[in-house]
C-alpha cells in the first residue's frame, strides 16, 4: 500500500511540473460555497470541453479540483460560484491528505462528461420535473426523449437516463378522480393513445411495458438510470406486471385480472418486492410502497438523513450522498417515499428517516449498470400541486436536496475501476 502511494505522489508531481504550471482550481462544496448548483455544472461542461476534474469525496462537502486557466476562473465568475486557487504544492499537499489512510476521503478521477437523455412526453412544461430544472439552473446540456427512441435503440446512445415523473402503468398518474375533466388531462391520454397506436400497440399500458422492458435492458448493458416520484414504483409495478393486466377499464377499456396481485413476479423488479397493489382506479396511489402522508407527520418534523459511507471502499455510494449538510427536509410527491421492508436486501438505503421505516434514496445494480431512485417531486416546493408555478432555483442555489440529483449527473463520469459496489 505504501508503495502504490510513493508512486502516485511520483507521477503526480511529474505531472504538475511538467504539465500544470498555473496549479489547480478548487471548487469547494461546503457551507461557503454561493452556487452549489452552478459549481456542478462548471464541472460537467469542463469535463465536456475535454477537460479532466478530480471529486474529493467528503472534503468540503465533495469539492472538485481542476485545471487552474484564466478561463475557467473567469466562468466561475460569471457563475457566481465560489473556487481558490491552489498552487501546485498546495494541490499536491491536499491530493496527499485526501488520500491518506487517517481521513475517510479519497480522489475520483471524472474522466468524460456522461451523455444525457431526459424521457419525456412532447409537450410537457419543464418545470414539471426537478431534474429538468436543475440541468437547465446548472447549465448541464441534455436531450429528451421518449416512447419511439427508447423502443428503436437510440436510448443507447446515452449515458445516463433520467426517468420524467412518469406512470408506467398506464394509469396517467392515476389522476383519474380528480381530473378526468381537466383539458390537460384529457391531451395526455390522447398523446399517449396516440403513440400507443403508432407503435402497434392495443393498449397504453402494453407499450408502457414493452418500455420498461427496453429500460431495463439499457441498464443491463451499462446504463446509468436516475428516477424521481412515481417512476421509482410505477417502474418496478410495470416489470412485476408483464403478464398480467393490473388496468381498470377508464384507463385501458378493459377490466383488470380479479388475480393479478397473485400473479405478480417479483422476480422481475430491479428495487421492490412483495408490495401490494391499489387496485382502486378511483384511489391516487399504486401499491403500499409509498410512505403516506398521515405517516410522516408534520412539515417541520419531516427530515432525511444521508448514510455515511467509506469513501475509499463504497466511492459509489459515497459519490451519490455528497453534500454541504447529512440531514436534509423532506418533500411529498406521489411517491414519497419507500417502505424499507418493501426494499430488496440487494439495494444500497442511501438516505432514510431516521429511527423509522421511510426511505428517501436507493441505489442499486443490475446487470453491468445501475439505477438510483429518489422520492419526492421537488426538494425545495414541499407539495408541489398540478398547475404551481415553477421553481425558481436562483432563490435555492445551496439546496441540498437538488444537489443529490445532481451527483447522480457526475457519478457516470467516474473513472471506472473506482466503480465497485
Amino acid at each position: 500500500m505504501k508503495t502504490i502511494k510513493v508512486l502516485t505522489f511520483a507521477i503526480i508531481l511529474i505531472a504538475f511540473t511538467r504539465v500544470r504550471p498555473q496549479g489547480k482550481l478548487l471548487i469547494y462544496m461546503d457551507l461557503a460555497q454561493t452556487d452549489h448548483l452552478k459549481a456542478y455544472g462548471i464541472t460537467y461542461n469542463a469535463l465536456k470541453a475535454g477537460g479532466k476534474a478530480d471529486w474529493l469525496l467528503n472534503y468540503r462537502g465533495g469539492s472538485f479540483l481542476l485545471d487552474y486557466s484564466p478561463e475557467l476562473a473567469n466562468k466561475c465568475r460569471i457563475k457566481g460560484v465560489a473556487f481558490k486557487r491552489l498552487s501546485n504544492k498546495e494541490a499536491i499537499k491536499l491530493y496527499g491528505y485526501v488520500q491518506s489512510d487517517e481521513v475517510n476521503m479519497d480522489v475520483v478521477r471524472l474522466e468524460k462528461a456522461p451523455k444525457i437523455a431526459v424521457y419525456v412526453p412532447p409537450g410537457f412544461k419543464p418545470w414539471d420535473d426537478a431534474v429538468t430544472m436543475v440541468l437547465d439552473y446548472a447549465e448541464v446540456p441534455y436531450d429528451k426523449i421518449w416512447v419511439d427512441e427508447v423502443l428503436n435503440g437510440k436510448i443507447n446512445q446515452y449515458d445516463w437516463l433520467h426517468l420524467h415523473h412518469e406512470d408506467f402503468t398506464g394509469q396517467y398518474g392515476k389522476f383519474y378522480a380528480s381530473f378526468r375533466g381537466a383539458q390537460w388531462y384529457q391531451d395526455r391520454q390522447r398523446t399517449y393513445e396516440a403513440e400507443a397506436k403508432k407503435l402497434g400497440f392495443k393498449k397504453v399500458s402494453e407499450m408502457e411495458k414493452a418500455v420498461v422492458l427496453a429500460i431495463k435492458k439499457y441498464i443491463a448493458r451499462g446504463g446509468f438510470l436516475f428516477a424521481m416520484c412515481s417512476a421509482t414504483d410505477t417502474y418496478d409495478i410495470a416489470l412485476a406486471a408483464q403478464n398480467v393486466d393490473i388496468v381498470d377499464k377508464m384507463y385501458d377499456g378493459d377490466a383488470p385480472d380479479p388475480n393479478a396481485q397473485k400473479k405478480l413476479d417479483y422476480s422481475q423488479t430491479l428495487a421492490f418486492t412483495n408490495f401490494k397493489l391499489e387496485m382502486n382506479p378511483m384511489v391516487y396511489e399504486f401499491s403500499n410502497i409509498d410512505i403516506q402522508p398521515s405517516e410522516i407527520g408534520p412539515e417541520k418534523d419531516d427530515y432525511f438523513t444521508l448514510f455515511n459511507f467509506s469513501a475509499k471502499y463504497d466511492p459509489v455510494p459515497t459519490m451519490l450522498t455528497q453534500d454541504h449538510v447529512n440531514v436534509i427536509h423532506g418533500f411529498m410527491g406521489q411517491t414519497t417515499m419507500f417502505r424499507k421492508e418493501l426494499i430488496k436486501k440487494s439495494v444500497t438505503i442511501l438516505a432514510e428517516r431516521e429511527g423509522t421505516d421511510q426511505v428517501k434514496y436507493i441505489h442499486g445494480n443490475y446487470g453491468r449498470g445501475t439505477f438510483t431512485f429518489y422520492g419526492g417531486h421537488d426538494p425545495e416546493d414541499y407539495r408541489h400541486a398540478v398547475g404551481d408555478p415553477p421553481t425558481d432555483l436562483s432563490l435555492h442555489k445551496n439546496s441540498p436536496g437538488y444537489r443529490l440529483i445532481l451527483n447522480n449527473i457526475l457519478y457516470p463520469a467516474a473513472k471506472k475501476k473506482k466503480l465497485k459496489t
